[in-house]
């Protein structure tokens, strides 16, 4: 693992994450995979809860371009993207080759009938025995309980969660002891497959331009995400290259120190 501002994020690549969600998924063990961009790092930084919850995944993929250069800065040169709807895409043709029971949670009704479409076309021999869209406010503690006794009834033993960042991460850390499956937090991934939001061309994903697309595309849901996040990123980053240190915090009294979380442990496979 190499930690990218005090996140442990591994040098990653479909081919493993893909072996080892099966090798779990056939011992029923309950696991969380993490596919993490620059917002997804900020959103850490900026919540030491949502750190936390980060430090307990499994296996913290590099989802974004700009964290596969980090990772190659910081001497891992093997590092290559994880991109969590393309992963998820394979995911779906291995559970179909080796018949692994599948299930999705989150979306609105209309993108999981849509993603539902798309999937059940093109593999029509994957078992998918748990779909469901929650409500788009807190469940209550009766409807938490049914949802997680539907997923454990249903057989499913790979489950992708599209909830979005960073409520897909919390969710998934705090239902990991309740559901034995392996849980992937892939974000808009539902979308892009059911076809309900444009995915950038491939040449700008691998220049790392994607978030330009997406900003021309949504600029109202994501201007503060990317101008406010991505220069945050280069600055903290640059000083974790300079200092060795993984970021600058202002302490309560109003003393500026530094903090290293280069050795904070984390839970997961290795590289």
């Amino acid at each position: 693992m190499t930690s990218i501002l005090g996140i442990h994020v591994s040098a990653s690549n479909y081919g493993s994450v893909v072996a080892k969600s099966l090798e779990w998924a056939r011992s029923y063990d309950s696991r969380v995979l993490v596919f993490a961009n620059v917002h997804v790092l900020m959103e850490a930084v900026d919540s030491p809860a949502y750190r936390d919850c980060l430090s307990q995944a499994d296996i913290v993929s590099p989802d974004g371009v700009p964290l596969v250069w980090a990772l190659r800065l910081l001497g891992k040169t093997e590092a290559s993207r994880v991109y969590g709807p393309d992963c998820t895409i394979a995911m779906l043709k291995s559970a179909e080759e080796r018949g692994v029971p599948v299930g999705f949670y989150g979306g609105s009704p209309e993108v999981l009938e849509a993603l539902l479409g798309v999937v059940r076309r093109d593999y029509p021999l994957l078992q998918i025995p748990f779909a469901m869209s929650p409500p788009f406010r807190p469940l209550t503690p009766d409807e938490d309980d049914e949802a997680v006794e539907q997923i454990a009834r249903s057989g499913a033993r790979i489950l992708f969660v599209g909830l979005g960042c960073p409520k897909q991460e919390r969710w998934m850390i705090e239902h990991r002891e309740k559901i034995p499956v392996v849980m992937f937090g892939v974000g808009a991934a539902f979308d892009f497959i059911a076809g309900i939001k444009p995915q950038a061309p491939r040449w700008m994903m691998n220049y790392g331009l994607e978030w330009i697309f997406r900003f021309a595309t949504e600029p109202r849901r994501l201007a503060r995400r990317y101008l406010k996040n991505n220069p945050r990123f280069v600055l903290l980053f640059i000083w974790q290259l300079l200092t060795g240190r993984t970021t600058v915090r202002r302490e309560p009294g109003g003393e500026i120190t530094n903090r290293l979380n280069l050795d904070t442990p984390h839970g997961g496979a290795s590289d």
